[in-house]
């Protein structure tokens, strides 16, 4: 065997073990987020204790933000291990956030709406693994398109529209679509550029920021489709 041939098969299987440990995280991601959530909307003090109590829900929201930023903004500076710890306790705490779904509407919606969500997912997630189309021009177009979603959204906070909701979650759809798609190319190119032998902890932390991308995409995504979709109690 040529040493060509031993360097790609060998480039190959560090791809996909990176790879494969990323969508692990985020599986474990989504799974904790799904578990934690279902329990707390199952405990009526609980629920009250976080969403009857303003300050108590913002405080978590922007500890929430916190992690977010942490993991995103200092995964150079953080151990493996601190950015792996933050990643589990951002998606439990999500999951308290969350818990709402199940008071608002039907558990069959929600399940339906789950598996819509994982289609749409894995079609754009593959789209954006195999197209050979340079999607980085994507990221600042579907970046402004987050922006405007979260001011259209603490707008709509006030004047309580049920159609701008409506609309928002066309668009959010739409955004975080390419989102999908634009990370997954990311994380394809990140995996195909590490150099062989490098640390396994940066391996780590490069695939628990990866995670955190995925894992941020799908939860949209869902929470997105959920409005469109979701049918409530």
């Amino acid at each position: 065997m040529s040493q060509v041939s031993v360097s790609r098969s060998r480039t190959e299987v560090l791809v996909n073990d990176f790879v494969r440990s990323v969508y692990n995280w985020m599986a474990l991601g989504l799974s904790l987020t799904g578990v934690v959530a279902y329990y707390v909307s199952r405990s009526p003090d609980i629920l009250r204790f976080v969403h009857g109590n303003s300050f108590v829900f913002i405080l978590l929201v922007i500890v929430q933000l916190g992690l977010v930023f942490s993991i995103s903004g200092a995964i150079n500076k953080i151990s493996a291990g601190t950015a792996t710890s933050l990643f589990v306790i951002y998606s439990g705490l999500n999951g308290v956030l969350l818990s709402y779904i199940f008071i608002v509407y039907t558990r069959s919606s929600i399940v339906s709406t789950f598996f819509i969500c994982a289609g749409t997912f894995v079609a754009c997630s593959l789209y954006g693994w195999m197209t050979k189309r340079d999607l980085t021009s994507w990221g600042g177009f579907f970046f402004m398109g987050l922006i405007g979603i979260i001011i259209a959204s603490l707008v709509n906070m006030f004047i309580r529209s049920s159609q701008m909701s409506m609309i928002i979650s066309y668009i959010g759809v739409f955004v975080f679509v390419g989102l999908t798609a634009y990370d997954t190319q990311k994380l394809k190119n990140m995996a195909l550029t590490q150099p062989a032998g490098l640390d396994g902890a940066v391996v780590r932390k490069g695939a628990i920021l990866g995670a955190l991308s995925l894992y941020l995409d799908f939860i949209n995504l869902f929470l997105m489709l959920l409005r469109i979709f979701g049918q409530r109690r």
